[in-house]
């Protein structure tokens, strides 16, 4: 039975640490508050993800550090150099292996399906914090100082899920009124559920095929307007109104809001088609994306648990 340490306790590092738990794993999820679901082989312990030290001592003989801390949307620059610095630190330190949560910010604009194999190319800061990370994490790789591995998710769905999604769009559809999100309705757009997210974070973290590089979550390709049609339908609401929000929309909205105000450098990835390709994981580990009416069956549940 190995130990695998969790940073964060936020919806997908509760649901990896329940993945691992349940496949017969012991699991110690860090948050700031001690939170995370409640299962007998899950210790839930109060700790910072910026504290190199005490990382360190929490991170003793584990196998696996899987760092899924993200300060908020307007703090990237920042709050996560060092929470990334530490959890790097903290790995290197003990001998752990360490799996990092990412996304597609990195990548930059892609024209066509996005690959693991892409380089980092970022047109917005907050693609260049995700990239600094990687890149420092891969270095320390190939110096041999540790073995690392990055798992990338697209926009989140899922009842819990943190998202533009759900913060804009779930439950004004199936209020039936009027929802509004940034960007072009009709363009091909990649949605990850959260519980794709930790059983992909868990399969790379017990694989020994994982290591040096970055893999995809598997994800469903829809358009936004598809998507928003086919949640007002599995929840019997009324025909979804939706508005498409311009980046001067959006520059208005964020003057009241800085997380709205923080989507303004991303709007390139919001009226451009953004499709995460995750061939790669469904062949190496045997995943697949859960079926979409599953995911938004879930994702219709959001605020209510």
């Amino acid at each position: 039975m190995s130990l695998h340490v969790v940073a964060g306790a936020g919806s997908t590092g509760s649901r990896t640490a329940l993945v691992l738990a349940e496949a017969g794993e012991r699991v110690r999820l860090i948050s700031r508050r001690g939170l995370g679901p409640e299962h007998p082989l899950i210790e839930r312990v109060v700790g910072d993800t910026t504290d190199i030290d005490g990382l360190t001592a929490l991170t003793a003989g584990a196998r696996t550090l899987i760092n899924t801390t993200w300060p908020a949307y307007d703090r990237w620059p920042t709050d996560f150099p060092p929470i990334a610095a530490a959890v790097l630190a903290a790995a290197e330190r003990t001998g752990a292996n360490y799996v990092s949560l990412s996304n597609t910010y990195g990548y930059g604009h892609v024209d066509g399906p996005m690959t693991e194999d892409l380089p980092m190319s970022p047109v917005a800061v907050k693609g260049a914090v995700r990239a600094r990370i990687w890149l420092d994490a891969l270095a320390a790789h190939e110096a041999g100082r540790v073995r690392v591995a990055e798992v990338r998710a697209s926009d989140y769905l899922g009842r819990d899920a943190g998202s533009v999604f759900n913060f804009l769009v779930t439950r004004t559809v199936i209020a039936g009124e009027p929802a509004t999100y940034p960007g072009d309705p009709d363009v091909p757009k990649s949605w990850t559920y959260v519980d794709d997210v930790a059983l992909t974070l868990a399969a790379v973290a017990r694989d020994d095929r994982s290591w040096g590089r970055a893999w995809h979550v598997p994800s469903t390709i829809m358009s936004l307007r598809d998507v928003v049609e086919r949640l007002a339908k599995l929840t019997d609401s009324p025909a979804p109104q939706l508005i498409s929000m311009s980046k001067t929309d959006l520059a208005w909205a964020g003057a009241a809001d800085p997380i709205m105000a923080e989507l303004i450098e991303m709007f390139y990835s919001l009226e451009h088609p953004d499709v995460l390709d995750s061939a790669l994981t469904q062949r190496t580990f045997g995943l697949s994306p859960t079926s979409i009416d599953t995911v938004l069956a879930d994702t219709a549940r959001f605020g209510t648990v």
